[in-house]
Protein backbone atom coordinates (compact mmCIF):
# COMPACT_ATOMS: atom_id res chain seq x y z
CA UNK A 1 0.00 0.00 0.00
CA UNK A 2 3.08 2.48 0.24
CA UNK A 3 4.53 1.28 -2.81
CA UNK A 4 1.16 2.34 -4.28
CA UNK A 5 0.42 5.49 -2.57
CA UNK A 6 3.68 7.18 -3.17
CA UNK A 7 3.01 6.29 -7.07
CA UNK A 8 0.13 7.77 -7.07
CA UNK A 9 1.53 10.73 -5.53
CA UNK A 10 4.08 10.58 -8.37
CA UNK A 11 1.91 10.80 -10.99
CA UNK A 12 0.06 13.73 -9.25
CA UNK A 13 3.27 15.68 -9.09
CA UNK A 14 3.80 14.39 -13.40
CA UNK A 15 0.27 16.03 -13.60
CA UNK A 16 0.76 18.87 -11.40
CA UNK A 17 0.18 22.52 -13.56
CA UNK A 18 -2.59 21.38 -15.29
CA UNK A 19 -4.99 24.13 -16.13
CA UNK A 20 -8.62 25.54 -17.15
CA UNK A 21 -9.92 23.66 -20.22
CA UNK A 22 -9.15 24.84 -23.57
CA UNK A 23 -11.10 26.22 -26.18
CA UNK A 24 -10.41 23.66 -28.48
CA UNK A 25 -11.76 20.74 -25.46
CA UNK A 26 -14.61 23.11 -23.97
CA UNK A 27 -16.08 21.51 -20.30
CA UNK A 28 -18.11 22.98 -17.80
CA UNK A 29 -17.40 23.62 -14.24
CA UNK A 30 -20.06 22.52 -11.57
CA UNK A 31 -20.26 21.39 -8.25
CA UNK A 32 -21.59 17.94 -7.27
CA UNK A 33 -22.12 15.70 -4.50
CA UNK A 34 -20.14 12.36 -4.70
CA UNK A 35 -19.74 9.44 -1.79
CA UNK A 36 -18.30 10.56 1.37
CA UNK A 37 -19.25 14.73 0.92
CA UNK A 38 -19.15 17.19 -1.71
CA UNK A 39 -16.87 17.77 -4.81
CA UNK A 40 -16.68 21.25 -5.83
CA UNK A 41 -16.15 22.74 -9.27
CA UNK A 42 -16.10 18.93 -10.89
CA UNK A 43 -16.03 19.38 -14.83
CA UNK A 44 -19.26 17.99 -16.97
CA UNK A 45 -17.20 15.68 -19.71
CA UNK A 46 -17.64 12.70 -21.67
CA UNK A 47 -14.83 10.22 -21.59
CA UNK A 48 -14.11 7.81 -24.31
CA UNK A 49 -12.00 4.63 -23.18
CA UNK A 50 -11.32 2.40 -26.22
CA UNK A 51 -9.77 -1.12 -26.08
CA UNK A 52 -9.32 -4.13 -28.73
CA UNK A 53 -9.94 -7.34 -26.01
CA UNK A 54 -13.12 -8.61 -24.75
CA UNK A 55 -15.34 -7.24 -21.46
CA UNK A 56 -14.36 -10.87 -19.52
CA UNK A 57 -10.84 -9.65 -19.24
CA UNK A 58 -8.86 -7.82 -16.82
CA UNK A 59 -8.26 -4.67 -18.90
CA UNK A 60 -11.74 -4.44 -19.47
CA UNK A 61 -12.97 -4.61 -16.07
CA UNK A 62 -10.53 -1.91 -14.69
CA UNK A 63 -12.12 0.22 -17.34
CA UNK A 64 -15.50 -0.52 -15.52
CA UNK A 65 -14.28 -0.02 -12.29
CA UNK A 66 -12.68 3.46 -14.05
CA UNK A 67 -16.25 4.35 -15.12
CA UNK A 68 -18.30 3.24 -12.38
CA UNK A 69 -16.00 6.07 -9.89
CA UNK A 70 -16.17 8.31 -11.85
CA UNK A 71 -19.95 8.52 -12.81
CA UNK A 72 -20.90 7.75 -9.12
CA UNK A 73 -18.49 10.18 -7.42
CA UNK A 74 -19.44 13.14 -10.07
CA UNK A 75 -23.17 12.34 -9.50
CA UNK A 76 -23.48 11.61 -13.11
CA UNK A 77 -21.78 15.13 -14.30
CA UNK A 78 -18.56 12.41 -15.66
CA UNK A 79 -20.02 10.42 -18.28
CA UNK A 80 -17.84 7.37 -19.81
CA UNK A 81 -18.25 5.28 -22.62
CA UNK A 82 -16.57 1.97 -23.05
CA UNK A 83 -15.72 0.58 -26.60
CA UNK A 84 -14.67 -3.05 -25.97
CA UNK A 85 -13.03 -5.59 -28.75
CA UNK A 86 -12.01 -3.07 -31.25
CA UNK A 87 -15.36 -1.30 -31.50
CA UNK A 88 -14.33 2.62 -31.98
CA UNK A 89 -10.12 2.22 -32.76
CA UNK A 90 -8.23 -1.01 -33.20
CA UNK A 91 -5.09 -1.67 -31.78
CA UNK A 92 -3.14 -0.54 -35.00
CA UNK A 93 -4.93 3.00 -34.63
CA UNK A 94 -6.10 3.64 -31.10
CA UNK A 95 -2.24 5.61 -30.37
CA UNK A 96 -3.07 7.86 -33.03
CA UNK A 97 -6.06 8.41 -32.15
CA UNK A 98 -5.33 9.33 -28.49
CA UNK A 99 -2.80 12.12 -30.13
CA UNK A 100 -5.20 13.21 -31.78
CA UNK A 101 -7.82 13.52 -28.47
CA UNK A 102 -10.76 11.82 -30.59
CA UNK A 103 -10.85 9.07 -27.34
CA UNK A 104 -9.14 9.82 -23.97
CA UNK A 105 -7.92 6.55 -22.35
CA UNK A 106 -6.26 3.97 -24.32
CA UNK A 107 -4.54 0.93 -22.97
CA UNK A 108 -2.54 -0.39 -25.58
CA UNK A 109 -0.17 -3.61 -25.29
CA UNK A 110 3.25 -2.53 -24.32
CA UNK A 111 4.70 -3.82 -28.21
CA UNK A 112 2.59 -1.09 -29.37
CA UNK A 113 4.60 1.22 -28.01
CA UNK A 114 8.07 -0.10 -29.01
CA UNK A 115 8.44 2.36 -31.36
CA UNK A 116 8.40 5.60 -28.84
CA UNK A 117 10.91 3.54 -26.44
CA UNK A 118 12.47 0.04 -26.76
CA UNK A 119 12.47 -0.46 -23.23
CA UNK A 120 8.58 -1.51 -23.80
CA UNK A 121 10.44 -4.62 -25.08
CA UNK A 122 10.48 -5.57 -21.40
CA UNK A 123 7.79 -7.83 -21.11
CA UNK A 124 8.77 -9.64 -24.48
CA UNK A 125 11.99 -10.74 -22.88
CA UNK A 126 11.48 -14.65 -22.07
CA UNK A 127 11.38 -15.74 -18.56
CA UNK A 128 12.25 -12.07 -17.24
CA UNK A 129 9.55 -12.00 -14.37
CA UNK A 130 8.25 -14.51 -12.15
CA UNK A 131 4.86 -12.87 -11.83
CA UNK A 132 2.64 -10.29 -11.93
CA UNK A 133 3.71 -9.13 -8.50
CA UNK A 134 7.32 -8.96 -9.63
CA UNK A 135 6.66 -6.99 -13.03
CA UNK A 136 4.25 -4.68 -11.70
CA UNK A 137 6.98 -3.80 -8.74
CA UNK A 138 9.47 -2.55 -11.55
CA UNK A 139 7.10 -0.44 -13.34
CA UNK A 140 5.47 1.22 -9.94
CA UNK A 141 9.62 1.37 -9.20
CA UNK A 142 11.65 4.66 -10.55
CA UNK A 143 12.88 2.89 -13.78
CA UNK A 144 9.15 2.13 -14.68
CA UNK A 145 7.78 5.33 -14.04
CA UNK A 146 10.67 6.90 -16.26
CA UNK A 147 9.78 4.91 -18.92
CA UNK A 148 5.93 5.95 -18.38
CA UNK A 149 7.07 9.56 -17.94
CA UNK A 150 8.44 9.43 -21.62
CA UNK A 151 5.66 9.35 -23.75
CA UNK A 152 5.46 12.81 -22.82
CA UNK A 153 6.75 13.88 -25.76
CA UNK A 154 4.11 12.53 -27.86
CA UNK A 155 1.38 14.64 -25.84
CA UNK A 156 0.50 11.28 -24.29
CA UNK A 157 0.95 10.68 -20.53
CA UNK A 158 1.58 7.27 -19.59
CA UNK A 159 -0.24 6.31 -15.74
CA UNK A 160 -0.13 3.01 -15.23
CA UNK A 161 0.83 -0.41 -16.50
CA UNK A 162 -1.65 -3.12 -15.99
CA UNK A 163 -1.16 -7.17 -15.97
CA UNK A 164 -2.90 -9.56 -18.67
CA UNK A 165 0.02 -12.07 -17.47
CA UNK A 166 2.20 -14.91 -18.79
CA UNK A 167 1.70 -16.22 -22.56
CA UNK A 168 1.29 -19.59 -23.61
CA UNK A 169 1.91 -20.78 -26.92
CA UNK A 170 -1.07 -22.85 -28.68
CA UNK A 171 -0.60 -24.65 -32.35
CA UNK A 172 -2.17 -27.30 -34.76
CA UNK A 173 1.12 -29.41 -35.62
CA UNK A 174 2.32 -30.68 -32.38
CA UNK A 175 2.67 -30.53 -28.27
CA UNK A 176 5.60 -27.86 -27.47
CA UNK A 177 7.59 -29.89 -25.32
CA UNK A 178 11.32 -28.78 -25.95
CA UNK A 179 12.48 -25.77 -27.89
CA UNK A 180 13.11 -27.99 -31.20
CA UNK A 181 8.93 -28.47 -31.15
CA UNK A 182 8.91 -25.07 -32.37
CA UNK A 183 10.64 -25.70 -35.71
CA UNK A 184 9.05 -24.78 -38.73
CA UNK A 185 6.03 -23.78 -36.86
CA UNK A 186 4.08 -20.33 -38.23
CA UNK A 187 2.88 -18.44 -35.14
CA UNK A 188 1.36 -15.15 -34.89
CA UNK A 189 3.35 -13.81 -32.51
CA UNK A 190 2.99 -9.52 -32.13
CA UNK A 191 5.75 -7.81 -30.19
CA UNK A 192 7.71 -6.12 -32.66
CA UNK A 193 11.27 -7.01 -34.23
CA UNK A 194 12.34 -9.30 -30.45
CA UNK A 195 9.77 -11.86 -31.41
CA UNK A 196 11.84 -12.71 -34.73
CA UNK A 197 14.58 -12.52 -32.66
CA UNK A 198 13.36 -14.87 -30.18
CA UNK A 199 12.43 -17.64 -32.39
CA UNK A 200 14.92 -17.40 -35.08
CA UNK A 201 16.85 -19.86 -34.03
CA UNK A 202 13.89 -22.41 -34.21
CA UNK A 203 13.18 -21.71 -38.19
CA UNK A 204 9.96 -19.78 -36.48
CA UNK A 205 8.30 -18.13 -39.34
CA UNK A 206 6.31 -15.14 -37.69
CA UNK A 207 3.54 -12.82 -38.58
CA UNK A 208 2.08 -9.49 -36.38
CA UNK A 209 -2.24 -10.19 -37.29
CA UNK A 210 -4.27 -7.74 -35.57
CA UNK A 211 -6.05 -8.79 -32.21
CA UNK A 212 -9.46 -8.68 -34.37
CA UNK A 213 -8.27 -10.63 -36.80
CA UNK A 214 -6.08 -13.41 -35.00
CA UNK A 215 -9.58 -16.55 -34.59
CA UNK A 216 -10.38 -16.05 -38.69
CA UNK A 217 -6.38 -16.38 -39.32
CA UNK A 218 -6.46 -19.21 -36.92
CA UNK A 219 -9.11 -21.07 -38.35
CA UNK A 220 -7.69 -20.87 -42.40
CA UNK A 221 -4.57 -21.28 -41.30
CA UNK A 222 -2.77 -18.23 -42.27
CA UNK A 223 -0.35 -18.96 -38.68
CA UNK A 224 -0.13 -22.32 -37.08
CA UNK A 225 -0.24 -21.09 -33.81
CA UNK A 226 0.13 -17.89 -31.49
CA UNK A 227 0.53 -16.66 -28.38
CA UNK A 228 -1.39 -15.13 -25.05
CA UNK A 229 -2.47 -15.41 -22.02
CA UNK A 230 -5.04 -17.37 -20.52
CA UNK A 231 -7.62 -14.91 -20.52
CA UNK A 232 -7.48 -13.94 -23.83
CA UNK A 233 -7.10 -17.67 -24.93
CA UNK A 234 -10.58 -18.03 -23.29
CA UNK A 235 -12.23 -15.41 -24.36
CA UNK A 236 -11.45 -15.81 -28.26
CA UNK A 237 -12.30 -19.36 -27.98
CA UNK A 238 -9.11 -20.20 -29.64
CA UNK A 239 -9.02 -23.53 -28.76
CA UNK A 240 -12.00 -23.98 -30.93
CA UNK A 241 -9.37 -23.81 -33.74
CA UNK A 242 -6.08 -25.29 -32.56
CA UNK A 243 -5.07 -28.64 -30.86
CA UNK A 244 -2.42 -28.53 -28.76
CA UNK A 245 -1.40 -25.98 -25.71
CA UNK A 246 1.68 -25.43 -24.05
CA UNK A 247 1.58 -23.80 -20.15
CA UNK A 248 5.15 -21.64 -20.98
CA UNK A 249 4.94 -18.57 -19.28
CA UNK A 250 7.80 -17.84 -21.62
CA UNK A 251 6.49 -13.69 -22.11
CA UNK A 252 4.26 -11.61 -20.91
CA UNK A 253 1.55 -8.93 -22.30
CA UNK A 254 0.97 -5.88 -20.17
CA UNK A 255 -1.23 -3.10 -21.19
CA UNK A 256 -0.21 0.95 -20.29
CA UNK A 257 -2.90 2.67 -19.55
CA UNK A 258 -2.48 6.36 -21.21
CA UNK A 259 -4.35 9.47 -21.36
CA UNK A 260 -3.96 12.42 -23.62
CA UNK A 261 -2.01 15.45 -22.53
CA UNK A 262 -3.81 18.05 -23.75
CA UNK A 263 -7.38 16.84 -22.21
CA UNK A 264 -5.46 16.20 -18.77
CA UNK A 265 -3.87 19.26 -18.41
CA UNK A 266 -7.33 20.73 -19.65
CA UNK A 267 -8.98 19.73 -16.16
CA UNK A 268 -9.86 21.87 -12.99
CA UNK A 269 -7.96 20.31 -9.67
CA UNK A 270 -11.09 18.85 -8.65
CA UNK A 271 -11.47 16.95 -11.62
CA UNK A 272 -8.40 15.94 -12.11
CA UNK A 273 -7.73 14.52 -8.73
CA UNK A 274 -11.03 12.47 -8.58
CA UNK A 275 -9.70 11.19 -12.18
CA UNK A 276 -6.54 10.00 -10.74
CA UNK A 277 -8.43 8.33 -7.92
CA UNK A 278 -10.15 6.44 -10.12
CA UNK A 279 -7.19 5.66 -12.18
CA UNK A 280 -5.85 4.20 -8.69
CA UNK A 281 -9.60 2.12 -8.19
CA UNK A 282 -9.18 1.14 -11.86
CA UNK A 283 -5.53 -0.19 -11.24
CA UNK A 284 -6.50 -2.15 -7.96
CA UNK A 285 -9.24 -3.61 -9.98
CA UNK A 286 -7.33 -4.94 -12.89
CA UNK A 287 -3.63 -6.26 -10.78
CA UNK A 288 -6.42 -8.28 -8.95
CA UNK A 289 -8.95 -9.72 -11.59
CA UNK A 290 -5.90 -10.37 -13.93
CA UNK A 291 -5.10 -13.63 -11.55
CA UNK A 292 -7.97 -14.53 -10.91
CA UNK A 293 -9.40 -14.06 -14.73
CA UNK A 294 -6.78 -16.10 -16.19
CA UNK A 295 -6.89 -19.00 -13.45
CA UNK A 296 -10.83 -19.12 -14.16
CA UNK A 297 -9.71 -18.72 -17.78
CA UNK A 298 -7.55 -21.72 -17.54
CA UNK A 299 -9.96 -24.19 -15.43
CA UNK A 300 -12.86 -22.88 -18.62
CA UNK A 301 -10.33 -24.15 -21.19
CA UNK A 302 -9.48 -27.43 -19.36
CA UNK A 303 -13.26 -28.14 -18.93
CA UNK A 304 -14.06 -27.96 -22.93
CA UNK A 305 -11.48 -30.55 -23.38
CA UNK A 306 -10.98 -29.47 -27.18
CA UNK A 307 -7.48 -28.53 -26.52
CA UNK A 308 -4.36 -31.05 -25.75
CA UNK A 309 -2.83 -29.30 -22.85
CA UNK A 310 0.99 -29.45 -21.92
CA UNK A 311 2.17 -28.35 -18.45
CA UNK A 312 6.16 -27.88 -18.25
CA UNK A 313 8.11 -29.23 -15.63
CA UNK A 314 10.79 -26.97 -13.95
CA UNK A 315 13.96 -28.76 -16.05
CA UNK A 316 11.79 -28.25 -19.56
CA UNK A 317 11.07 -24.29 -18.50
CA UNK A 318 14.92 -24.56 -17.50
CA UNK A 319 15.79 -25.75 -21.08
CA UNK A 320 13.55 -22.97 -22.73
CA UNK A 321 15.06 -20.16 -20.65
CA UNK A 322 18.67 -21.57 -21.79
CA UNK A 323 17.76 -21.59 -25.61
CA UNK A 324 16.38 -18.19 -25.33
CA UNK A 325 20.00 -16.82 -24.02
CA UNK A 326 20.56 -15.45 -27.54
CA UNK A 327 17.81 -12.71 -26.44
CA UNK A 328 19.21 -11.30 -22.92
CA UNK A 329 22.52 -10.48 -24.95
CA UNK A 330 21.04 -8.70 -27.83
CA UNK A 331 18.67 -6.52 -26.00
CA UNK A 332 20.35 -5.76 -22.27
CA UNK A 333 22.20 -3.24 -23.82
CA UNK A 334 19.11 -1.81 -25.95
CA UNK A 335 17.08 -1.73 -22.75
CA UNK A 336 20.10 -0.66 -20.75
CA UNK A 337 21.93 -2.77 -17.72
CA UNK A 338 20.82 -0.76 -14.99
CA UNK A 339 17.06 -1.40 -15.83
CA UNK A 340 17.67 -4.90 -16.46
CA UNK A 341 19.29 -4.79 -12.57
CA UNK A 342 16.81 -3.08 -11.53
CA UNK A 343 13.75 -6.12 -12.81
CA UNK A 344 16.44 -8.61 -10.83
CA UNK A 345 15.88 -6.68 -7.77
CA UNK A 346 12.05 -6.25 -8.43
CA UNK A 347 12.29 -10.33 -9.08
CA UNK A 348 14.21 -11.45 -6.18
CA UNK A 349 17.02 -12.90 -8.15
Amino acid sequence: MKKMTALFFSIALLLSGCGQATEKNPTSTTSAASEGGTAEGIQKLKIKITHVVAENTPKHQGALAMKNYLESHSQGLIKVEIYPSGALFGDQDEYQNLIANNVQFIMPSTNKLIGQDPRFYIPAIPFLFDSDESAMNFWDGEKGQDILHGLRKDGVIGLQVWPNGQKHITNNKRPIVSPEDLKGLKLRADGGKIVADIYSPFNVSTQSIPFSELYTALSQGVVDGQENPFSNIDSQKYDEVQKYMTVTGHTRVDYVLLTNSEFFDSLNDPTRKLIEEAVKEGTQVARSKAAELNAQAYEAIKKRGDIEITELTPEQREVFRKAFQHVYDKYTPIIGEDVMEEIKKHNGK
